[in-house]
């Protein structure tokens, strides 16, 4: 299909969760004017490798005579299509056979060009599928054949071919190479389709070939050079911008076990709601009761059972979800768990609500809000590359419906950490299903840095940890976790979240250790107070722990900012590495650019973070996020609330230029990173991005620093 809204967002997918069709076609010669199809053959591709489904295998009637030449090479004769369908039939299932999915194929400009011209001379609407080329994709690679055939790819690659010249065959072949070439592209930092699409283009001596000779263009480049935030389809965004205490009901209703049903239905009927919570007691837990379940009874004893307890009736154990977690995770938990009533619990567990089906029907915000459900049951790289791709598509959905940056991030980074937990949960599985063992002793995995606060964007690598509760240095613990930590840093990699390239992920002995080591670990940061251990610091300050013992990791956390807060020499290090900048503005207030991109989190971002994140040890502010810290700083900062309120906004506006870029570069196949290019921006997007940047300074004031100038 064409470049548009539909596929916007995809070029965002990891080629080894793409969802693909190799696709070959047998022809009655090679002028793609002239010349028509006598057979195609396709097989789908899922997760880097060949679907185990039925393959699209049909033979077509050309309506001219097949050369003996052509026969000479693929076999197919006139007898064996006499009785074929015409491609006028042919082609619209084909099409959909392939639905949405990318083709890839050996030459598959080719192909493209009959299947073009077929379509023409049968009066269908020509809508070609985004494609990519083996050929061109090994072109790519250094040690590739020089102009390779079919079987000099196989060879070079070692994949087999069986039934060659046949287009099951031929279609199975390059299928095989494809997912030979795509570990071969990852090394070479071509890892998502748009990577992939824009290295192609650039191939351009090959294109002028492929052209001359009456190939279709296998690459849209319209699509590769021009990606706007309109591209990208809208979504609901209520969902997404709002909490599970926004819309739950409370204080939740409360009754005692022994409470007849009588008297629970008068006061559902009452208080005018759907369900009561029903207290703990005799060795139960507490449990909810609702109308359905009393409909039930009603329905099972009759009249009689308004007379028994809604102890008896209660459904347990409690479903419950936190308060402060957005309402398009509640979509999720109850659409595929089959409930109709939650409870709602604050940070420490307290019962302080209930949320319905009722309560969400109003909320729902179609397929979007299914990507919690997609990397909850991933089952593998494959499965949660294809879901961390469509946060992509819901991303730009968000920003096209101009949601606060702040938000999207806030969205990212709860998604990234369920990422993490559903990669620690597959990473454990495996281990156990290959008699590596069960966890040795209580751990925790955590989330550090900016996915800890909730400010991650659509360019992060991996900062994570594990603590473990007792184990000495390469003992039996530490290797099992050591093992742990290599699978799960090796499954996020491959699900589009790469290595961190400072190492700071629990496969490296110094992000994995048992408590007591890590407890000595931070005081000899916070004691030596140099600056590599003030970035760790940084990182490690805002963790959050996402698998396992979160008791564990909470623990940990705890002690270490006290130990923080208790050392003036270490905060003093802090303050002098957060005003550590240089103002990216020269003379006349113009932008100090590199190649006219300016790093906005390094010369933005960052000193704000690092300010939020001092004051918040400076009056022991809880709140994880820069936004929190700051508001709760500046209630408590008197003079310093204009400067602080100044910084708020200026964080916000660095997000959102940030978060526009990296879908623009994504788009575009472009490495998405922190920098932006401000002629990108519109005129009042570059005055408002002007005015953040000067905000900065007052990171020295806040601080209590002096300020130059």
């Amino acid at each position: 299909m064409v470049a548009g809204k539909e596929d916007a967002g995809l070029g965002a997918v990891p080629l080894a969760s793409l969802e693909a069709v190799a696709l070959d076609t047998e022809t009655t010669g090679l002028d793609t004017g002239r010349d028509r199809i006598v057979q195609v053959g396709a097989v789908a591709l899922t997760g880097g490798a060949v679907d185990a489904g039925e393959p699209f295998d049909r033979m077509v009637d050309p309506d001219m005579p097949i050369p003996p030449a052509s026969t000479a090479i693929h076999g197919i004769s006139d007898e064996d299509v006499r009785s074929a369908a015409k491609a006028g039939e042919v082609l619209p299932a084909l099409a959909d056979w392939i639905g949405p999915r990318v083709v890839v194929g050996y030459a598959i400009g080719f192909d493209l060009a009959m299947l073009k011209a077929e379509h023409e001379r049968h009066g269908i609407a020509w809508r070609p599928h985004r494609s990519l080329c083996v050929r061109q994709l090994a072109a790519l690679l250094p040690a590739s054949p020089r102009e390779p055939s079919l079987d000099d790819m196989a060879h070079w690659l070692r994949v087999g071919i069986e039934d060659r010249h046949r287009a099951l065959g031929d279609a199975r072949a390059a299928a095989a190479v494809y997912a030979a070439l795509v570990p071969r592209l990852a090394e070479k930092g071509i890892a998502t389709l748009a990577q992939a699409e824009r290295a192609c283009l650039a191939l351009t001596s090959q294109a002028d070939e492929e052209a001359k000779a009456g190939w279709h263009p296998v690459i849209a480049a319209e699509r590769v050079r021009s990606a706007e935030l309109s591209a990208f389809a809208r979504v609901d965004s209520f969902p997404f911008r709002h909490r599970v205490a926004d819309i739950m009901s409370a204080p939740p209703a409360l009754v005692e076990p022994g409470l007849r049903l009588r008297g629970a239905l008068r006061q559902l009927a009452g208080r005018k709601i759907s369900s009561v919570f029903v207290a703990a007691g005799e060795g139960a837990e507490i449990g909810i009761l609702t109308e359905r379940d009393i409909a039930r009874a009603i329905d099972s004893l009759g009249a009689g059972a308004l007379d028994e307890t809604a102890g008896r009736f209660a459904a347990r154990p409690l479903v419950t979800i936190p308060a402060s977690e957005f309402l398009y995770r509640a979509n999720t938990l109850m659409t595929v768990g089959g409930f109709r009533h939650l409870g709602v619990v604050s940070e420490d567990g307290r019962l302080v609500g209930a949320v319905s089906a009722r309560d969400l029907l109003k909320q729902r915000a179609g397929d979007a809000v299914f990507l919690a459900r997609e990397i909850d049951h991933a089952d593998g790289p494959a499965d949660l590359g294809k879901a961390w791709a469509n946060l992509t598509r819901v991303v730009g959905g968000l920003a096209a419906d101009e949601v606060d940056a702040r938000i999207v991030a806030s969205v990212v980074s709860r998604e990234l950490r369920a990422l993490t937990r559903r990669a620690a949960e597959l990473a454990e599985r495996a281990m156990a299903a290959e008699g590596l063992g069960s966890p040795p002793v209580p751990f925790a995995v955590l989330v550090l840095g900016s996915g800890g606060r909730g400010e991650s964007l659509l360019a992060m690598d991996q900062d994570n940890a594990v603590v473990y509760e007792a184990g000495a240095p390469d003992g039996p613990e530490d290797r099992w976790f050591e093992e742990f930590g290599r699978r799960l840093a090796d499954i996020l990699d491959g699900a589009g979240v790469a290595y961190c390239k400072g190492g700071v992920m629990a496969r490296n002995a110094e992000w994995r250790m048992d408590l007591d080591r890590w407890r000595a670990k931070v005081r000899g940061w916070i004691g030596r107070s140099r600056p590599e251990d003030v970035l760790n610091c940084d990182i490690f300050f805002d963790s959050v722990p996402v698998y396992g013992d979160a008791a564990l990791g909470e623990r940990l956390h705890r002690e270490a900012l006290d130990m923080a807060a208790d050392a003036r020499a270490f905060q003093v290090a802090l303050r002098a590495n957060a005003v550590d900048f240089t103002s990216p503005l020269g003379m006349f207030g113009r932008l100090r650019l590199k190649k006219g991109r300016l790093d906005a989190k390094r010369h933005g971002i960052m000193p704000i973070f690092s300010a939020a994140r001092i004051l918040a040890l400076q009056h022991g502010i809880e709140d994880r996020s820069t936004p929190g810290r700051l508001n709760a700083a500046g209630a408590a900062a008197g003079s310093d609330r204009e400067a602080i309120g100044n910084l708020v906004e200026a964080h916000r506006i660095l997000l959102g230029e940030i978060l526009a870029q990296q879908l623009r570069d994504i788009g575009r196949g472009i490495p998405h990173g922190n920098s932006v290019a401000p002629k990108e921006m519109s005129a009042p997007g570059q005055r408002q991005f002007r005015w953040a940047l000067e905000q900065v300074d007052r990171v020295r004031g806040v601080l209590g620093m002096p300020v130059f100038g």
